[in-house]
């Protein structure tokens, strides 16, 4: 055990005697199976402030060590989560970027306005090419979001001829002078983004009128097996959700959900702030996080009557927390720093993505790196692994495995006007064979003890790992970039059929039972 982490439990533990009695069940041999699709744990990077520019790409003559241009630590940290899928290149940005300005030659790109995040330039030096070459160094599946809002069908189509056309082609022969012979894939295709808003300000019948054409035209081989997924909508506005379905259901393999962790004090319309807050505004934020499961229990519904083989997946592609932009920053560019209580958004969000893993079969954070909920903070030649990053590594193993059911019997915290289950939890049986059981204690200041009834397991053996950190808004700074991070958990004593843990305040500790 290091000596920070002995300090962290001497913080930590002296509460356990205040401990509460909460209770998890999980059924080992649930009647059906439900995959936990790996595309759940997908990411999202937008033409947008330093989410690629300095955060991905920095070029390949830069001093900053990079991989023909990308920025070693960032892909090596993807590589070690096994990134499903990357989404580009928006969010808004996409319904005004047009492909063939990010292809060839650098020094003869167009430089455009980037109208969306505070008017500033895009030299396009991150184009189709570096997007191909960077998921294929990191490993990932492509999520392409196409441009619907100002550009016809046939830019997209001869986008993707451009992508995935064997030899022989204009736009394949085009592709092998930019210097890539060989065709690209695509996993998933995105007909426009958030076309209730900046994707055009559609009405719902006339955007799914859109969608089906689009559709229609936006081809890649048969043996590539690529989603077409339609803009679908913001958080409970179940009506666009209607309107797509009836209209535009027949056409699709998916249908997007966007849903942010917004916190706002209506009163003042502004926003909460990413550091500095008091136990109020810690359980307000994961209060709303939760609400999560009550919107995707409405969209579900929805989608289930006009689709209830539930054929057309529900594609989380934007979700995680909002704040205002750290002080000095520029507003538009969306930074903000990552504490536990990320990490615990992520935790407690991919326990309600297990839940709902038979109609949910895809997400992506907003957004990877320097961008609103990031997994990695980048200053100069600094890279920082953010707590959010270390909730992805904790889950990392549950990609594609067989959801537990698990049923949570659990006390609730209330601080001001609001309320939060005090315990989180979920159950996968991975590929590799191993229960994993993630049990997260939301409670900033108690620790508590868990009783877990293993129905249907024969496993005798637990090990497990902890993140949490000894304040509220513990973080990863240059000064401390591991000051929250995954620590071995000794705590969890397994007798036959019952497991008993305690956990440490606002703490996520995965379990492993084999």
């Amino acid at each position: 055990m290091s000596a920070w982490w002995a300090a962290v439990l001497a913080i930590l533990m002296p509460a356990a005697a205040a401990a509460a009695a909460d209770h998890v069940t999980i059924d080992g041999a649930p009647r059906t199976k439900t995959v936990l699709d790996r595309h759940i744990f997908g990411q999202f990077s937008e033409q947008l402030g330093r989410g690629i520019e300095d955060g991905i790409w920095v070029g390949p003559d830069s001093r900053i060590p990079n991989i023909d241009g990308f920025r070693r630590d960032v892909v090596e940290g993807l590589k070690a989560l096994h990134v499903s899928d990357i989404r580009w290149p928006g969010g808004c940005f996409a319904d005004e970027y047009h492909w063939r300005d990010g292809i060839g030659p650098r020094d003869r790109r167009p430089v455009r306005t980037n109208t969306n995040w505070g008017d500033t330039t895009e030299d396009n030096a991150f184009g189709t090419q570096e997007f191909m070459r960077f998921t294929a160094l990191v490993g990932a599946d492509r999520y392409l979001a196409v441009n619907l809002g100002s550009a016809s069908p046939s830019e997209g189509a001869e986008w993707l001829q451009y992508i995935t056309a064997p030899h022989g082609s204009t736009l394949a022969n085009e592709r092998s002078t930019n210097g890539d012979p060989q065709p690209w894939t695509v996993s998933m295709i995105g007909i426009g983004n958030e076309l209730w808003g900046c994707g055009g300000t559609m009405e719902a019948g006339y955007a799914a009128d859109l969608t089906r054409r689009y559709a229609t035209f936006l081809k890649v081989p048969d043996s590539m097996h690529a989603l077409k997924i339609a803009s679908g909508p913001y958080g409970d506005d179940t009506a666009w959700t209607e309107t797509m379905m009836r209209h535009a259901s027949d056409q699709i393999d998916g249908l997007s959900l966007h849903f942010y962790t917004m916190p706002k004090d209506w009163k003042h319309v502004a926003k909460s702030h990413a550091t500095g807050f008091d136990q109020t505004d810690w359980t307000r934020v994961l209060s709303m996080a939760a609400q999560m499961d009550t919107v995707l229990s409405a969209q579900e519904r929805v989608m289930d009557k006009y689709d209830p083989s539930r054929r057309v997946a529900l594609i989380v592609d934007e979700w995680g927390t909002w704040y205002e932009p750290e002080p000095g920053t520029n507003p538009h560019w969306l930074f903000q720093q990552n504490t536990i209580r990320d990490a615990l958004v992520a935790s407690t969000t991919f326990d309600i993505f297990a839940r709902h893993a038979a109609r949910v079969r895809g997400a992506n954070i907003a957004q990877m790196v320097n961008v609103l909920q990031a997994l990695f903070l980048t200053d100069g030649a600094t890279t920082i692994r953010t707590p959010t990053y270390w909730a992805f590594d904790l889950y990392k193993n549950d990609q594609g495995g067989s959801v537990l059911p698990t049923r949570v019997t659990t006390h609730r915290l209330t601080h001001g006007s609001w309320s939060i289950e005090a315990l989180s939890a979920s159950a996968v049986r991975g590929r590799d064979g191993v229960v994993r059981l993630a049990l997260t204690n939301t409670d900033p200041e108690q620790s508590d003890a868990v009783d877990v009834s293993l129905s249907g397991l024969s496993e005798r053996n637990v090990s497990g790992r902890i993140l949490t950190g000894p304040a509220m808004d513990a973080r990863n700074t240059a000064e401390h970039p591991d000051a929250v991070r995954p620590a071995p958990f000794e705590s969890a004593v397994l007798s036959g059929n019952a497991l008993q843990v305690t956990l440490p305040p606002r703490s996520v500790v995965m379990l492993e039972l084999r």
